[in-house]
């Protein structure tokens, strides 16, 4: 029987291989080395590629969680095909609990980089020259940022059939539509033929469970799907259907003060609904904001002062059967 080669970094992965390779792009200017582990488990039996990747961002560390616990719990050990985990891509801002890298630029909108750029450049071109070709399959899981907090969420490029079904396999709470971001992972691995997931949940800086477990139990069911979960693992399907979404729309705050959210994640919300509160610190107003249309609340800002114009709630337009 022929096996799919898998060399990474040098290294050649043979089947029933467990390895961890350490890719090492730059030092710290201090010249602390900085070693990004690259953890790989590869069944006996041959079969698909899957990547599963956290921390793009350095600060959003949710998804370093939800790679830690597919590891701990031995997920990533496949029935047959390949696992590969990064739980750190941007070690550097994950160092400095920052989301950027070192140079200022935000690793997420460089790729597929380039072999003399700068340092995230040149950090995203290792990436795609040497882990990327490999890959079948990709879930790249992201946080929100600057204390907006995001419900858990499947995002896909629309008329796509092939991403359509695995989003559905998955069955992330909700699932939105979105183009890709010129420069970002996701664009550039589907360019190349990689299907991509991305997931999103909770927010930057911070750890929370239930975004966690959401992302565990659709990965599982992701990998049942391939035929890759170690039959020791059980998967549950899910309770109910992923809430698809074509369009959706921020609520931005028309005062700036104290901002009192009143209103969880993921609440499906009436038009003229009070969803939070903004006051002054002096006790002169209190202003009332109200759900604009209909929706979901698939976005919040958690920060306990706003200014006026700042986003405070991303409420779903149209929705769309499965």
């Amino acid at each position: 029987m022929s096996y799919k080669n898998i060399t990474i970094l040098g290294e050649t992965i043979l089947p029933g291989e467990s390895k961890t390779i350490n890719m090492e792009i730059a030092r710290l200017h201090t010249m602390t080395k900085l070693k990004v582990p690259i953890i790989i488990e590869r069944a006996e039996e041959d079969g698909p590629v899957v990547l599963f990747t956290a921390s793009i961002h350095g600060d959003e560390i949710n998804g370093t969680e939800i790679v830690r616990q597919l590891i701990v719990r031995k997920i990533n050990k496949p029935k047959r095909g390949t696992i590969i985990c990064i739980p750190v891509v941007n070690i550097f801002g994950f160092v400095n609990k920052s989301r950027e890298f070192p140079d200022g630029r935000d690793l997420n909108r460089v790729f597929p980089g380039s072999q003399r750029g700068s340092l995230a450049g040149r950090f995203a071109w290792h990436l795609f020259r040497e882990i990327i070709p490999n890959v079948d399959y990709c879930i790249d899981y992201h946080a929100g940022g600057a204390s907006r907090f995001n419900a858990p969420q499947i995002r896909i490029v629309p008329n796509n059939p092939d991403l359509k079904a695995l989003a559905d396999v998955f069955n992330a709470p909700f699932t939105l539509y979105s183009k890709n971001i010129s420069g970002s992972f996701r664009n550039a691995c589907g360019r190349l033929g990689v299907k991509i997931l991305l997931y999103e949940g909770g927010k930057s800086l911070d750890l929370n469970r239930d975004v966690t477990q959401a992302a565990v139990r659709g990965t599982k069911r992701f990998l049942n799907h391939l035929d890759m979960l170690n039959p020791k693992k059980k998967f549950k399907p899910a309770p109910t259907p992923s809430v698809y979404i074509e369009r959706s729309a921020w609520v931005r705050a028309t005062y700036s003060g104290l901002f009192q959210n009143r209103t969880p994640t993921g609440k499906l919300v009436e038009k003229g609904e009070a969803i939070a509160l903004i006051t002054d610190p002096f006790g002169d107003f209190e202003h009332v904001v109200k759900a604009p249309h209909r929706g979901y609340i698939i976005n919040s800002n958690d920060a306990p002062i706003v200014y006026q114009g700042d986003a405070i709630f991303h409420i779903t337009m149209k929705l769309t059967e499965q």
